[in-house]
């Protein structure tokens, strides 16, 4: 492979381009996304906002006239001082805070990383919370080192048919024109580790990706040498029958451990984000009784290095294999951790299930355990007391951190910087500070609402640019258009949806009556409309037929073009969708929501929740910065409570929110809307940003000041 840097084109005076092209620093600070935008704004928007390809498409005069350009160099010089300043940062909170971990390293196992959209390796919540995770590393100094896999086919493009349906399109990916680096040994050849055993020969090479300060090392089986089935493990993110993802994950965690060791990272923590890596503290168990430790010391020497996160409140969300397949792979492995092949079947076993449970192997090797709200630690509490039987459930030790969100990702930028000019420069330092947003209330409402009336026009011009690509490429019908967004309406109260389309997500409760609904839609003085956004997963044929019952009605002239779905969700669509919306929803069957961050993002950016009280929401919600639906923890599961909830939702439009947003005084401001929104910022942004949730796995779980043996919180 070779990448920018060795093939020249950049003129000397711009040379350090190359340097921001493969640090994704670039993606969470606006100065220099501006940069590379304005080197070539076409082949900007073509690449998908990728400065690897961007730098090699754009033609050498236009380089050349820049680096000849005062103006640009200026501003070229100032982004390059700041980039060097952040690397070269020498204070930061968690060198300050913890000056005794110097020289250890944290290894951050996750099947998938959404860092940009220009690097397809994940699909979704999951992939962005772990991405969210590194950036806030970053900023705040901890020397993380992310470990996951290389995905050539990444997640797949969403398309949908005129009928409906979703189809999956998979692109090669081309890593010569991504910010990925191979990753070399000393001599200059690809480094290669040894993930098999026994009898099979299973190999890797690495991947280097750099956000900030943090480094991810991700993993690729397509190596000469391997078995032709053996290449196709790191080919797809979830693909596969279940010999497939057993393989992967035994690839994402043992071999994950082997490739940190052959790199001579010093790691001092694991930490696991969902029962996919478990594997890992398997191989370092396996380390520890290979250096002579008996199996008692050993364990007790990976719970205490160990961290698990699990995300999954929903029994078939947690992976489960067949033990005989694990015993296939694994029966020329349990020898070297002095078992036989009932205990170390035991290992993944849960009591009263069958088969080999990822999660329980998790939680059964781990000292730290944690889910990913206080409901969510309280539901995980409920599920997992069985392996915990000689204990009431409140003292099961599983707690919890409630998800963040990096705001540097995830603010809009000019929100950004009338928080910088009303709350004070240091704000993203001090952005866990509760007492720092008390200064929202003074930002002038005129102001406010001038940002959002821009962000709502980026918001549909964003849409009706995606809409109007694919009428010129010929890959709509004029139904489609209109289903897609084309007839949204500015002054209209929007809102948004934006899921992974699963059947507890009730994607559908607000189309429960259909007649209220059309009447909402269609006020001609008070009109709403509605966006909805997501993927079903490939093999969910439930949550297929949900994206074809809304894109369905979309398509209704009954519903006056007030319904839209927009096409392929990523990164991209999601920041305009939680800078631009009124309005965010959120109604999954309670508790089965085990965060949801995406109505933190749009908090941050002044757009309250209607939201059930689960999740981050139960904890979020004061009474003035949104709405609820049901209680807190839910109603229960089943027609009445789906019916009771969508009443809930159709009163609390039409009697609160809807009355608000259009209540306008003589200067046609939402006065009242507005102090909700400013509320929203208010009470949210301090205590679900990513610096708080990163300080909380710092202090409790990277290097707690307590014993190790977990207690639950709340």
């Amino acid at each position: 492979m070779t990448d920018i840097a060795s093939q020249g084109g950049v003129p000397a005076r711009l040379a350090r381009l190359k340097d921001l092209a493969y640090n994704l620093w670039w993606c969470w600070h606006p100065e220099a996304r501006a940069l590379f935008k304005d080197l070539d704004f076409t082949h900007w928007a073509s690449t998908h906002h990728n400065p690897v390809s961007l730098l090699r498409q754009v033609p050498s005069e236009r380089l050349e006239r820049l680096a000849a350009d005062p103006a640009f160099l200026a501003r070229y010089d100032k982004v390059i001082s700041n980039f060097d300043a952040y690397l070269g940062r020498k204070d930061t909170w968690f060198r300050k805070a913890h000056p005794e971990f110097e020289g250890k390293a944290i290894a951050y196992f996750s099947a998938e990383f959404g860092v940009h959209n220009s690097l397809r390796i994940y699909s979704g919540g999951l992939g962005i919370l772990a991405g969210d995770h590194c950036k806030t590393a970053s900023d705040l100094g901890l020397p993380l080192v992310g470990v996951g896999f290389m995905y050539p086919q990444g997640y797949g493009q969403q398309r949908i048919s005129t009928d409906g349906w979703q189809q999956n399109v998979y692109e090669h990916v081309d890593w010569e024109t991504s910010p990925v680096r191979p990753v070399l040994t000393p001599a200059g050849q690809r480094l290669k580790v040894d993930v098999g055993w026994g009898g099979w020969n299973l190999y890797i090479n690495v991947w280097e990706v750099v956000v900030g300060r943090v480094k991810l090392y991700l993993m690729d089986t397509n190596v000469e040498g391997n078995a032709p089935p053996d290449r196709e493990i790191s080919g797809r993110l979830y693909g596969g029958d279940k010999t497939m993802r057993l393989r992967q994950e035994i690839v994402l965690g043992i071999g994950g451990v082997r490739m940190l060791r052959a790199l001579g990272v010093p790691v001092s923590v694991f930490h696991a984000n969902e029962g996919h890596c478990a594997f890992l503290f398997l191989e370092t168990l396996r380390e520890k009784i290979a250096a002579g430790k008996d199996l008692k010391d050993a364990l007790s020497e990976v719970s205490e290095q160990s961290a698990f996160t699990t995300h999954t409140p929903v029994a078939a969300g947690h992976d489960v294999f067949d033990e005989q397949l694990v015993a296939q792979y694994f029966k020329t492995y349990w020898p070297a951790l002095g078992l036989d092949e009932d205990k170390f079947l035991e290992l993944g076993r849960a009591p009263g299930e069958h088969g080999w449970n990822m999660t329980a192997l998790a939680l059964k090797l781990t000292g730290r355990r944690n889910g990913v709200s206080r409901r969510h630690g309280v539901v995980s509490r409920h599920m997992w007391r069985k392996l915990w039987p000689e204990l009431p459930e409140e003292k099961v030790p599983i707690s919890y951190v409630t998800n963040g969100v990096h705001m540097a990702t995830w603010l809009q930028q000019e929100l950004a910087r009338a928080f910088s000019k009303h709350l004070g420069e240091d704000f993203w330092d001090r952005q866990d500070d509760p007492q720092l947003w008390s200064k929202v209330a003074a930002i002038p409402d005129e102001e406010l609402w001038a940002l959002h009336l821009r962000s709502k026009l980026e918001l549909f011009r964003l849409v009706r640019g995606r809409v109007r690509s694919r009428w010129l490429a010929g890959h709509a019908d004029s139904s489609q258009i209109v289903a897609s967004g084309c007839l949204l309406d500015l002054s209209a109260l929007t809102i948004g949806f934006a899921r992974r389309f699963a059947a507890y997500k009730r994607a559908a409760l607000i189309l429960r009556d259909l007649d209220r609904l059309k009447r909402l839609l269609n006020d001609p003085f008070r009109p709403v409309q509605l966006i909805f956004a997501g993927k079903a997963h490939p093999a969910d044929d439930g949550g297929k037929n949900l994206i074809q019952q809304i894109y369905r009605l979309a398509k209704d002239p009954a519903f006056g073009g007030r319904i839209a779905f927009i096409e392929d969700y990523d990164m991209h669509v999601a920041r305009y969708l939680v800078h631009g919306c009124d309005l965010w929803l959120n109604n999954p069957l309670a508790p089965l929501e085990a965060c949801g961050t995406s109505g933190e993002k749009a908090a941050i950016n002044g757009v309250p929740s209607l939201s059930v009280l689960d999740g981050w929401w139960e904890e979020g919600y004061n009474g003035a910065n949104g709405w609820p639906i049901g209680q807190p923890g839910g109603r229960g599961s089943g027609e009445a409570a789906d019916q009771a909830d969508s009443v809930d939702i159709y009163e609390a439009l039409e009697k609160k929110i809807i009355p608000l947003y259009y209540d306008r005084g003589s200067d046609q401001l939402p006065r009242g809307w507005i102090k909700v929104m400013k509320e929203s910022i208010r009470s949210v942004a301090p205590r679900f940003c990513g610096n708080r949730m990163v300080k909380e796995y710092v202090e409790n779980f990277y290097v707690p000041r307590a014993p190790v043996a977990a207690k639950s919180r709340g």
